[in-house]
């Protein structure tokens, strides 16, 4: 990776770790919630031991790195090694915070009515998710859970995404063993995990978008030549015959960004080219696929870009 791109990423998955543990330390802990992941496991033991979670955390976490350096290998990405080890110190210094200025996270919001567990719920699952959108977007993650998944998919053979779900509902059934814990909570567990991974995929979809564009004109190679060699994009050639008029025309087909589109249509007005164009939303792209940059792009070979 290039330097300015690494201490970009860094940055970036440093303020990301930051806001998810704003969503762990004033969310999910005083809430009681256990939604499935290790934040979610580290306050059951918290609970049961006393022992604070921003240390447990970051024991879990270590624990979990190490047998990834084991069992998964060393491609195990260094991004996802700092972001699991990030999270404890952020942890740590809202416990300092708190307890420097007086903060009581569990009346840091006022319900006239008792506890609002779905606001806690829902804030922690919005919070949570977009942070993990953006991490994904920058191929990292959050660790731990991500560790667990990966360990099961590759020794039991089992899809990641089932495994994430059934690390995470793993976890949710660890609430149990909370003395006096409310069925209730353990139930609102189960739906934030659920909607945890529902979110991740709205907001993922909404950073990572892609367009198919399927372009039919005369001036097919004015479009090539721009997609080509302006938008650094490959594109597809097709011969195809008119329905109606019978005629022999050329299809260009293309996989750009929302950016890339805006300025071929751009191109295509400021030109005043003749084209018939459709565009639509692809869920996944696999295989060779140039990410955007004007100069020169890392490739992608057979990772599915989920948008």
């Amino acid at each position: 990776m290039k330097t300015k791109k690494l201490i970009k990423d860094f940055l970036l998955m440093t303020i990301a770790m930051g806001i998810a543990a704003i969503a762990v330390h004033y969310f999910m802990q005083p809430s009681g919630l256990i939604v499935g992941s290790i934040s979610g496991l580290s306050i059951v033991i918290y609970r049961i031991t006393g022992i604070p979670v921003s240390a447990l955390t970051f024991s879990i976490n270590l624990i979990l790195l190490v047998l990834a350096y084991f069992l998964i290998g060393k491609e195990f990405g260094i991004k996802t090694v700092y972001t699991a080890l990030i999270l404890s110190p952020w942890l740590r210094l809202f416990e300092v915070i708190d307890k420097k200025y007086g903060i009581d996270p569990a009346t840091l919001f006022h319900f006239p009515n008792g506890t609002d567990y779905w606001f806690y719920l829902l804030g922690f699952v919005v919070i949570l998710s977009a942070t993990q959108a953006i991490l994904f977007n920058i191929n990292a993650s959050t660790g731990g859970l991500d560790i667990i998944a990966k360990i099961v998919n590759k020794y039991l053979h089992i899809d990641l995404g089932t495994s994430v779900t059934v690390a995470g509902a793993i976890i949710c059934c660890s609430a149990f063993f909370i003395p006096g814990n409310s069925l209730y909570l353990i139930f609102l567990g189960f739906i934030g995990t659920w909607i945890n991974g529902i979110v991740v995929d709205y907001f993922t979809a909404g950073l990572n978008a892609k367009k198919r564009v399927c372009i039919i004109s005369p001036e097919y190679e004015k479009i090539r030549d721009f997609t080509v060699n302006t938008l650094k994009r490959g594109c597809t050639l097709y011969p195809v015959k008119g329905g109606y008029s019978q005629d022999d025309k050329v299809e260009l087909q293309a996989i750009l960004t929302n950016e890339e589109f805006a300025k071929l249509m751009e191109k295509i007005k400021d030109d005043n080219i003749h084209a018939f164009i459709t565009a639509g939303r692809v869920s996944e792209v696999y295989g060779l696929w140039l990410r955007h940059s004007r100069k020169h792009s890392e490739l992608d070979y057979n990772r599915p870009m989920n948008i």
